[in-house]
């Protein structure tokens, strides 16, 4: 979860400006969190309030996502999401966008299980992203985070999102880099997001990786930087600079999510 949010925060100035080169100042002045983290959040909380059950997690999350939208109604939502928060009765848009990928980290730590954790990442896409893509996205990030979490190594992860959710992953970051432009789709970022993963050697370097092909660079970053944390350990000053630029409630559901999982 908080290397979801780190990877938001290290991207929220690249968004439009992309900078493709990994040399810049990481979480540096002027960074920020984004409708990324707050999602990530909302996730979070209503997961671990649902329990475990299916239909009370559904429900958890959507109050979860709308209460904690209204309390950041400038973190830079979506046209079609922004809608959806102001629902009195919210129902899915059959979107395929990134917003499913990237608030999913939490589902790949909460549960025992590879089905069980791909069933929740399921639940938590489909309250809005129910399109195939969308689900897809946001399945296969989650069960990285628990395939890595659990043991198993980068290239198992490979063969397993490949193999299972069809992605193609055999680019490098230097092939993609030079022509890779803003996308919010899933389909369009997820990948990209796993080569981040697969190439960089300790979390920053992922995080770096990542912000450096461009596009959606917070969203990018913050798939790829939710997976690095189940890969790598989060060096303590990048932990503690994204802590700082947190607000209350999202401090609280992390440290509460952090309690449940690593306590």
């Amino acid at each position: 979860m908080l290397g979801a949010m780190i990877g938001d925060m290290a991207g929220s100035v690249y968004e439009f400006d992309n900078i493709k080169t990994t040399e810049f100042d990481l979480l540096g002045p002027g960074t920020f969190f984004t409708d990324d983290t707050v999602m990530t959040c909302a996730v979070a909380q209503g997961l671990m309030e649902g329990a475990g059950d299916e239909k009370a997690s559904r429900q958890a999350v959507i109050r979860a996502m709308q209460e904690l939208g209204h309390q950041f109604p400038h973190a830079g939502y979506g046209g079609r999401f922004r809608g959806w928060l102001a629902s009195e009765h919210p129902h899915p848009y059959n979107s395929w966008g990134n917003g499913s990928a990237m608030r999913v980290s939490p589902a790949g730590w909460l549960y025992g299980s590879l089905e069980e954790t791909e069933r929740f990442a399921k639940i938590s896409a489909e309250v809005t992203h129910n399109h195939p893509e969308g689900i897809k996205g946001a399945q296969s990030v989650a069960a990285a985070i628990y395939l890595l979490r659990t043991g198993s190594t980068k290239d198992e992860v490979r063969a397993y999102v490949e193999d299972t959710y069809g992605y193609d992953l055999s680019m490098t970051c230097g092939e993609i880099r030079p022509t890779y432009r803003f996308n919010e789709s899933c389909q369009h970022t997820v990948p990209q997001a796993f080569v981040a993963l697969l190439e960089g050697e300790d979390f920053e370097q992922v995080i770096r990786l990542s912000v450096s092909l461009g596009g959606d660079s917070d969203t990018l970053a913050a798939i790829a930087g939710s997976m690095a944390e189940a890969t790598y350990e989060i060096p303590g000053w990048l932990k503690q600079k994204a802590l700082d630029k947190l607000e209350e409630p999202l401090l609280g559901i992390y440290k509460e999510f952090n309690a449940r999982v690593f306590e």
